[in-house]
């Protein structure tokens, strides 16, 4: 068993794509139309096969309470992996990302959380070696 996919709601596919392709740095890996939305998927240029995250449209009605509470709590939406998390806080910053939480040491890792203008809180995570 393995992980090849998961998601994140998004409140619009284009603007989250453009975040997550200009701002981020991840790769679109499929755009596939299915009516008003598309399966629309990026990956990590470090993995381009690797495991792809879904932007999928938030039109669900149970997606909006779900994302509130988790962003009224501080809670991320996702988690992804870097190598230096203050080396990306500085280099989102100067992107113009909002961070909900500084770089932050937890003893085994360090972690900052921001704003991914798509309606969810993303954490960066970089674990000490």
């Amino acid at each position: 068993m393995r992980i090849d996919l998961t998601s994140v709601y998004v409140n619009d596919q284009t603007n989250a794509l453009a975040f997550y392709t200009d701002v981020l740095g991840f790769v679109k890996h499929r755009d596939i139309p299915l009516g008003d939305a598309s399966w629309l998927t990026v990956v990590s240029p470090a993995a381009p096969e690797g495991p792809e995250l879904l932007l999928e449209p938030a039109g669900h009605p149970a997606v909006k309470p779900y994302r509130d509470a988790l962003t009224a709590d501080g809670i991320p939406s996702a988690q992804f992996a870097v190598d230096d998390v203050h080396a990306e806080y500085e280099r989102l910053m100067a992107a113009g990302v909002r961070f909900t939480q500084e770089p932050t040491d937890i003893g085994p890792a360090v972690t900052a959380v921001f704003d991914d203008t798509c309606g969810n809180l993303i954490q960066i995570v970089a674990e000490k070696g």
